[in-house]
């Protein structure tokens, strides 16, 4: 699928160009020399930019999961790679996580507000707190497929935005 990319520069946000790039924004070479403060996970020379949009509140944590290139780990019982969580903003909240290296991931999200770091289901197994997936693909008809949400990350220091869906 082809989708837009966009870089930051002095002057803003611009649109590049339509490429192959799963949803991932690179960011300038000055600004890829070191991770920001606050990064989270296993350390290592590579790191991706999560800004979460659509945060309604402050309250709790905003929960982010990074899952390794391979569909039969998404979204099953010990088969992401970490999960790391940082304060919830209301709007938009950011965070930086490590990668093990440069290459292709999915991350998964949830608004946990009551800070239990555990993502509440109804009673009919639907979520109960808010959710969103790298390349926001829909959700309407349930889950969605792992290769709706890969991101290749080919270098340290790009971006994604993830926007937030509550129930």
């Amino acid at each position: 699928m082809l989708r837009s990319v966009r870089w930051r520069h002095s002057g803003g946000w611009a649109l590049a160009a339509l490429a192959l790039g799963f949803g991932v924004l690179p960011i300038p070479a000055h600004a890829q020399d070191a991770p920001p403060a606050g990064c989270t996970g296993p350390v290592s020379q590579t790191w991706l930019t999560v800004t979460v949009d659509d945060v309604r509140s402050a309250n709790g944590l905003i929960a982010l999961t990074l899952y390794a290139d391979d569909s039969s780990r998404f979204l099953v019982k010990r088969g992401s790679l970490y999960v790391t969580r940082v304060p919830a903003a209301a709007g938009a909240t950011q965070a930086c996580i490590f990668l093990p290296q440069p290459g292709v991931y999915a991350v998964a999200v949830y608004h946990d507000e009551d800070g239990n770091q555990a993502f509440k289901r109804t009673g009919l197994g639907l979520p109960a707190e808010g959710f969103g997936f790298s390349n926001n693909p829909a959700t309407l008809a349930g889950l969605p497929s792992f290769r709706s949400v890969r991101l290749n990350v080919t270098r340290s220091g790009l971006s994604t935005r993830i926007r937030i869906k509550y129930p």
